[in-house]
């Protein structure tokens, strides 16, 4: 008993002396990264060019099947829509099956089957996947596409669109994409009425033909299956799927705007106002930066942090109000968001362009950021929970050509990010001087309050993301475009006059939030140019040389080609305003204008 007594004596004295040593007033700095060990994967490329990845997952006996194409962004114009379309059509039916036929074989063994313009998900027990399979690939090589489902299709996309066109977000997020991306360009396309009437049966079989294939495409195996099986089963219903020929398109690269632009897309009925302050972002997947940009936007607004906690809770201007920021392998994207009342909607704007301006002039607080560490862990923790997770790891690190090590040390690279690792990606990709202010709202109570964000004219767009003037004004009877230029041409001293000028200069500035932009333009006969945009620190330069055109921007030059070339071309010709018709130039009068009264 006293040997007992003495030893629990010992142990309470160590205990507080402890006690005595610990500062409870010091808050406990972060512990080390945990390590983290991600589930084995396999993978095999079966003859025809199918890439194979199995994940083993014995827990329930259940297994999955994810086929995805890796494809280039198309490029649909006046026809988008045909490829959302293909992906319904998948699901109507086969050479063998019909759309009745495959719902009963999908529902008799207690499947999952989805499809969708780039790829087919389907799940089950184990015990039918031989079965599923069969359907899948039946899918896959034998699609059957009728012109009676088309019709259904089409018919059900406009009525979901119709819903749309009175959702202001939505509004907002395909008006966005047109201004932040230009028109020709993928990202930007999103289905309208007209577009969907354009689609027709063949461009979707076409499209089929053309994307659906083995060598441009991954084939994810997970759940209660091994290797062997797996492998078996792969060769057995995706075999006999024939190659095709991998199709490659390429893009003008956006970029951001020199100065912030405010647009706004009027809904006179609207008693709030929808916010989007975005940018384009060279971000790449897998860059060094990626993470850090990544933490960086998780500070300003990618949860319950610096922008709800602004908006929401310091001002009550909203119930919430987030950012995002995206890698792509074309080109990425920030946008930052909020709905807010049409009073405040110029207070909002003020302070989500004050946040981002912050975080790339204050370091962040440790504390700060290492809440957002563990905000991010939680989610990556989180996500690991579902085996479908490292597949989709698996096929990132092929797609993207990533360290075979990128995930296994993902929270350890996440920890060792610093405060000035986050200043340094917000000055590079979060980029308050060059975003776009987008509002779909009441025009009448916001414009002139917005007016001040931006140096010209406020730009107003229609729900498609179509620019128009709203103070266009009738045109008078027997006033052309042609009347129009003559009369300009006759004011400023008429043809003869301006035959005799060989060269021009012309130079412009101007300031706006403390930041002066200035824009030289320097003209030779009869087709060169030369354009520096100066503002801050930034510099951007045009040049034409009466046959080729250059862009040179951070001490990068890029050769323009296609509508940006184009353009640059006419900009430099400096007779073309009296010689339309040599250049193949139509005219038409679209509005008119009040200047000055």
């Amino acid at each position: 008993m006293k040997k007992i007594l003495a030893i629990s004596a010992f142990m309470l004295a160590f205990t507080f002396a402890g006690w005595a040593q610990l500062d409870r007033t010091v808050v406990p700095g972060p512990g080390p990264a945990p390590k983290i060990q991600l589930a084995d994967y396999k993978m095999f490329v079966l003859d025809n060019g199918l890439k194979v990845i199995v994940v083993e997952n014995h827990k329930m006996p259940v297994v999955s099947f994810s086929l995805s194409m890796e494809r280039d962004p198309i490029l649909e114009g006046k026809n988008t829509g045909y490829s959302l379309v293909t992906g319904e059509l998948l699901r109507t039916g086969t050479k063998t099956r019909s759309k009745d036929q495959l719902d009963n074989d999908i529902d008799f063994i207690g499947a999952d089957l989805n499809t969708s313009p780039k790829g087919i998900y389907a799940s089950s027990l184990k015990k039918h996947v031989n079965t599923l399979l069969d359907i899948m690939s039946d899918i896959t090589l034998n699609a059957n596409f009728t012109q009676v489902e088309f019709d259904k299709i089409i018919k059900q996309e406009k009525s979901a669109l119709a819903a749309k066109k009175e959702e202001p977000s939505s509004i907002a997020n395909n008006v966005l994409k047109k201004i932040l991306f230009g028109k020709d360009h993928p990202y930007a396309e999103t289905e309208t009425d007209e577009s969907l009437s354009n689609v027709t049966l063949d461009m979707c079989k076409d499209y089929y033909k053309a994307y659906f294939i083995p060598n441009n495409s991954y084939l994810a195996i997970v759940g209660d299956v091994t290797v062997k099986e797996a492998k078996k089963l792969a060769e057995k219903y995706f075999e006999k799927w024939p190659k095709g020929e991998v199709k490659n398109f390429t893009y003008q690269t956006p970029v951001p705007p020199v100065v912030t632009k405010v647009a706004i897309v009027d809904r006179e009925n609207s008693v709030q106002s929808t916010i989007r302050v975005g940018h384009v972002v060279d971000l790449k997947p897998g860059s060094p930066d990626e993470m850090k940009a990544r933490v960086a936007n998780t500070i300003l607004g990618g949860g319950s942090f610096r922008l709800f906690e602004n908006l929401r809770e310091k001002h009550a201007y909203t119930y919430g109000a987030y950012s995002a920021i995206s890698s792509d392998k074309l080109i990425g994207r920030f946008v930052a968001n909020a709905e807010v009342r049409n009073e405040v909607t110029d207070s909002s704007v003020s302070q989500i362009l004050y946040e981002m301006k912050r975080l790339r002039d204050e370091l962040v607080p440790d504390n700060e950021l290492q809440k957002a560490k563990n905000y991010m862990t939680g989610s990556f923790a989180i996500a690991l929970e579902n085996p479908q997770t490292i597949a989709t790891f698996a096929i990132n690190i092929d797609r993207h050509n990533l360290p075979k090590d990128y995930y296994v040390n993902y929270l350890q690279n996440l920890a060792n990010i610093s405060a000035q690792d986050i200043q340094a990606a917000a000055k590079k990709y979060i980029l308050p001087d060059q975003s776009y202010i987008l509002v779909v709202g009441k025009s009448s109570e916001i414009a002139d309050k917005l007016s001040k964000f931006t140096i010209g004219k406020i730009e107003y767009y229609d729900v498609n993301g179509e620019k128009y003037d709203p103070s266009a004004m009738k045109i008078p009877e027997g006033v052309t475009a042609q009347s129009v230029i003559d009369k300009y041409v006759k004011a400023i001293g008429g043809i003869e006059k301006m035959k005799s000028v060989k060269d021009r200069k012309t130079y412009m500035s101007a300031s706006t939030q403390g930041q002066t932009l200035s824009l030289t333009i320097t003209q030779k006969a009869p087709n060169k140019l030369s354009q520096i945009i100066k503002a801050g620190g930034f510099e951007q330069k045009l040049f034409f040389n009466g046959q080729k055109g250059y862009m040179g921007r951070n001490g990068q030059v890029t050769e323009l080609n296609g509508s940006q070339l184009t353009n640059l071309k006419f900009e430099a010709t400096m007779d073309l305003i009296y010689n339309l018709d040599a250049y193949g130039v139509t005219t038409k009068l679209t509005g008119m204008d009040k200047v000055g009264g």
